[in-house]
């Protein structure tokens, strides 16, 4: 049964995305689902990976590291949750994409392990649009300096951007700052800084994900449409 209702879910959202992207006039095949898998067993992702789900998202460091031991090596992890800088080393060399980084700071020690281990770390710069103050991310203001100081990095790609929208029922109250976040990436690659993509925009979740598509969105984030309730019964052990 849960892994019908999980194929179902994924079907379900597959359908929006493909709608959403008509829409807007975009391409299926521009749009990337992350399956967000954080708190849930690797059973429900095993199951999301029978339905075709490659991308999952985890915000935990520890529970990215379990997981990825458990899963197929062909899954993409990315890294979406807040990321210490004394962590990067457990995973720098695991993500396909690390969304959160928010500071020069966490992409330098990103750039050091990174280059310890050597690979290329793919990384989005966090922007907080709203304002939120429980939310991370570098302001619209200082993302433009920033992306610019991550650029001399030798062993990080800045890919693009990320952004977590706020928590609203109607989903249409967030598609200024899905469009705001695509504006600063026009204006980003406007700058022509070397060693930067702005390829890349990740925004949008469960409930607005559809309005991120219609904005220019290359991934979203989508949990609980997909695998339910979360389950806090797994480990809180931290590396």
């Amino acid at each position: 049964m849960e892994e019908y209702r999980i194929s179902d879910n994924i079907r379900q959202v597959e359908e929006e995305i493909g709608k959403a992207c008509s829409r807007a006039g975009r391409a299926r095949e521009d749009v990337t689902l992350i399956a967000i898998s954080k708190t849930q067993p690797v059973s429900m992702l095993e199951e999301a990976y029978r339905c075709g789900c490659r991308h999952f998202g985890e915000n935990k460091v520890q529970e990215l590291v379990d997981k990825y031991g458990q899963m197929p090596k062909d899954v993409k992890w990315h890294m979406i949750g807040h990321l210490q800088r004394n962590k990067v080393k457990y995973i720098v060399d695991k993500v396909f994409l690390i969304h959160s980084v928010d500071s020069l700071r966490l992409a330098e020690e990103i750039d050091k392990e990174a280059g310890k281990k050597g690979v290329t770390a793919h990384i989005l710069v966090e922007v907080n649009l709203a304002g939120e103050e429980t939310k991370f991310g570098t302001t619209r203001e200082e993302a433009v300096a920033l992306v610019r100081e991550i650029s001399k990095l030798p062993s990080v790609r800045v890919e693009g951007l990320m952004t977590i929208a706020p928590y609203v029922e109607n989903p249409e109250k967030n598609r200024q700052y899905f469009a705001d976040l695509y504006q600063l990436s026009v204006d980003i690659m406007n700058e022509n800084i070397d060693n930067i993509n702005m390829d890349v925009l990740s925004m949008g979740m469960t409930g607005d994900y559809g309005v991120a598509v219609e904005e220019g969105a290359a991934y979203v984030r989508v949990g609980t449409g997909i695998f339910g309730k979360r389950h806090y019964d797994v480990s809180n052990a931290i590396l």
